[in-house]
């Protein structure tokens, strides 16, 4: 099984594994999904732990928030299909920030079901102080990166992401 997925999408790179007595075993060092994993979870460990205690958000919510104010008028449907997040996760979420009154929303006619969000004046003014927090976040994360090379990375970041998620 696993030989016939390697042959689904050879990679141009010798593949990222180190032999153990004998055994192939993944090189975690040089394994991209590991490295992006590890990556995710500590920067989410990172920033929802300001967040929560700055604003009493977690990092779901603010990234559905941060959706409202990018997109004014955004349906749940795209807000899922931009950040890559699941349903019930976003659906949470709005109904989190909603009753907080951050976010508000109107039914398309003809299906209350839709709804169109849009983040209140509590909503855009706690979008201002967190998006402080985000970018002195992204700051340090990127402080020893030279601009050049962080261009480059963030090109391959978005052609790996259209490689697995062409949406």
């Amino acid at each position: 099984m696993a030989k016939m997925a390697r042959n689904l999408a050879p990679s141009k790179r010798p593949a990222p594994t180190r032999s153990r007595e004998g055994e192939e075993v993944l090189d975690l060092n040089g394994y991209v999904p590991f490295l992006l994993n590890a990556l995710s979870n500590a920067w989410q460990r990172r920033t929802s732990a300001d967040y929560r205690h700055h604003f009493g958000l977690g990092i779901t919510e603010w990234r559905v928030l941060s959706m409202v104010n990018i997109e004014p008028g955004i349906t749940q449907n795209g807000i899922c299909r931009v950040i890559r997040m699941d349903k019930s996760a976003a659906s949470r979420a709005l109904s989190t920030l909603e009753g907080r009154g951050l976010l508000r929303f109107e039914a398309e006619r003809g299906d209350p079901r839709k709804r169109r969000w849009w983040l209140s004046e509590e909503g855009q003014e706690l979008h201002r102080r967190i998006l402080d927090i985000a970018l002195g976040h992204e700051g340090i994360l990127t402080s020893e990166i030279p601009p050049d090379e962080l261009r480059v990375f963030l090109s391959i970041l978005k052609r790996m992401l259209q490689n697995i998620d062409p949406d």
